[in-house]
């Protein structure tokens, strides 16, 4: 937990073209403003997200997730009123790209944060995003083309959340050649989703200039990688007139505004922790040269990556020594000494860690599973539901807690857990066989509740792979 796995975005769209159209009714011509209700848009939302769920790797580590989280919670606290709650969620994948669409859900890449260089920047792309979804571009053009469906409405989105060539042939095929327009945003789109953004940005508190300089390291660090750019600087070569723009804008602001300072000490954290989890390990060594504790515990995690397991010990050791109280640094070193083997070590480090933060969930994950396979099941259960009121659909979770039950007698919930496993891991076999073992062994018992909120999870999934 977090899910370490990345799958392309292509059988996402493939998924798409085949099963959305089936999956939601088609409306009546007018389609958007007055055709689909917000009622519709909100499903819409919550079944593209709960296929890309299934598709791509969720970086669910609190640090990671909260971080970004309370970014989001940032920029919409003073939008006008909106019909959606808005809610973030992070996936592993090397793009430098973000992304929101119709329903609030706003999607981040790893990508785009190891690639920033301070939280104003990330706040920037981040606004921006915003403002396509507040000024409804995508459903706009949808309406101005007549696509009247929620599905193709889902494919556009997810060709312009794609971007590059390879996404937009996709989608164009699945979506017919006369819908391609569908994928990017046009010139007006682009300016006014930089216009309101940049309002969003300010009335945050965030220095206007962070969205200069994100849209400045988009395009400077996707032609050094090669990567595939963005698809709002992609979409048009006059980036540097936008940029123009958006600099003309900031000096029409007070000094005040345009002089703000960002506090960047969680952006360090996390972008420690990405870059020491999923950078090229050479790379990370690199980054990681310096003697602080930070720089010390990104050193141990890549250390530990690549198997050099005495100086991955050190390098914790030091990380501890210079900040003893740090809830992350103890959470990263108990996680190494369980995986080392070492539990007497990783119990004192992990239950340290969560005293002096109570909200990592990851901490309370491990710790659960060091009790587990020191025979305490009993300690690890209140520890694993804690976690699972966190993330629910978090396959790891259930997949452990289901065993740790399996190993405690607790035939009935183990089945139910690990069903739950398959399901948000996608595995439609093992989900079918774990299901009916949860149900046989439901028959059995007075209390079907927790069988019964099974079955209307299983049923819902089960329609979406019916109709791939």
């Amino acid at each position: 937990m977090p899910s370490l796995f990345q799958r392309p975005w292509l059988r996402i769209l493939v998924l798409l073209a085949f099963v959305v159209p089936q999956a939601i009714p088609a409306t009546a011509p007018a389609f958007f403003f007055g055709g689909v209700s917000i009622k519709d848009e909100k499903e819409m939302g919550r079944k593209f997200d709960a296929m890309i769920r299934a598709n791509m790797g969720v970086v669910d580590d609190p640090e990671v997730s909260q971080y970004v989280g309370r970014i989001l919670e940032r920029l919409t606290k003073n939008l006008p009123p909106q019909p959606f709650t808005f809610k973030a969620a992070v996936f592993l994948h090397n793009s430098m790209n973000a992304f929101a669409l119709p329903g609030g859900y706003v999607y981040v890449f790893t990508g785009l944060v190891m690639h920033m260089e301070s939280e104003e920047e990330l706040a920037g792309v981040l606004a921006h995003e915003l403002a396509h979804v507040t000024q409804r571009h995508v459903a706009a053009r949808l309406e101005r083309a007549q696509l009247v469906s929620l599905g193709s409405l889902l494919l556009a989105v997810a060709g312009v959340a794609l971007g590059g060539s390879g996404g937009g042939t996709l989608a164009v095929g699945a979506m017919g050649a006369g819908q391609s327009a569908m994928l990017n945003y046009n010139r007006m789109d682009e300016n006014e989703a930089d216009h309101i953004g940049l309002q969003y940005l300010v009335a945050a508190g965030y220095p206007p200039a962070g969205m200069v300089r994100g849209f400045q390291l988009l395009r400077q660090k996707s032609r050094m990688s090669g990567t595939s750019i963005p698809t709002y600087l992609s979409t048009h070569p006059a980036i540097g007139d936008r940029i123009n723009g958006i600099q003309a804008r900031i000096q029409t602001m007070p000094a005040a505004v345009r002089n703000r300072a960002t506090d960047n000490t969680r952006f360090a954290r996390v972008n420690t922790l990405l870059w020491a989890r999923y950078g090229d390990g050479q790379a990370a060594l690199h980054r990681f040269a310096g003697k602080d504790s930070l720089s010390a515990l990104g050193r141990g995690i890549v250390l530990a990556r690549l198997n050099r397991i005495p100086d991955a010990g050190a390098a914790f050791d030091r990380a501890l020594e210079l900040a003893p109280s740090d809830p992350l640094v103890l959470r990263e070193a108990g996680i190494f000494h369980y995986r080392k083997g070492d539990m007497s070590r990783a119990e004192g480090l992990l239950r340290q860690a969560m005293r002096l933060d109570p909200r990592d969930y990851m901490a309370s994950f491990f710790y659960a599973r060091m009790l587990d396979e020191t025979g305490r099941q009993a300690q690890a259960k209140s520890h694993y539901q804690d976690v699972l009121r966190a993330v629910p659909e978090d396959a790891e979770v259930h997949e452990a807690y289901g065993k740790s039950l399996g190993r405690a007698g607790d035939k009935a919930n183990a089945f139910i857990h690990l069903a739950y496993a398959a399901l948000y891991a996608n595995n439609k076999k093992l989900a079918e066989r774990y299901f009916r073992e949860a149900k046989g062994q439901a028959e059995k018992s007075s209390d079907k509740r927790a069988f019964q909120r099974l079955e209307a999870a299983y049923k819902e999934r089960k329609e979406m792979w019916d109709q791939k």
